[in-house]
């Protein structure tokens, strides 16, 4: 066990620095000499964006494979001792497979208008992605709020 520890620490670490040092390039490494006109302003583009971008697609990707991996581990591990704890587990997973499936169709596929962007990268599959995407934050914040503070009245309940 401890050698599992030791491992997630030093993961950890090593994408926390990784982390630092890419946004401390985005920051203090200056902008491309050309910058994009928008509406007659001058916009600045700092020169390591797409590494900055990469890096987060990067997290992410990892974040969903751990996730998945955790879950499905979890759930056959729950499966040998308590079935019914098991599909419980499952039962979250599809919920949360619902909400983002319910987000996906409230989306719209229609151009979204963005000041200075020609591109094709904001119509169609990548617009309806997006607008999922804040229904889904939306959403998931809303369900914060409400365990929250249920958790706090419950706690108060079983006070008295």
């Amino acid at each position: 066990m401890k050698n599992y520890s030791l491992i997630s620490k030093v993961t950890l670490w090593v994408l926390l620095v990784i982390g630092i040092v890419v946004s401390a390039m985005v920051f203090l490494g200056g902008n491309q000499a050309e910058g994009y006109e928008v509406a007659g302003d001058v916009l600045a583009v700092p020169v390591f964006t797409d590494l900055f971008l990469n890096w987060n697609y990067i997290l992410l990707c990892i974040a969903i494979v751990v996730t998945l991996v955790f879950v499905i581990a979890g759930f056959c591990r729950q499966w040998k001792i308590d079935r019914k704890k098991a599909l419980f587990s499952l039962g979250v997973v599809v919920a949360f497979v619902l909400l983002f499936v319910v987000c996906w169709f409230l989306g719209s596929p229609e151009k979204i208008t963005i000041i200075g962007y020609e591109g094709t990268d904001n119509q169609g599959f990548w617009a309806q992605l997006s607008d999922m995407m804040m229904y889904a934050s939306y959403a998931l914040v809303c369900g914060v709020i409400i365990a929250i503070i249920f958790g706090a009245v419950r706690s108060l309940m079983l006070k008295k």
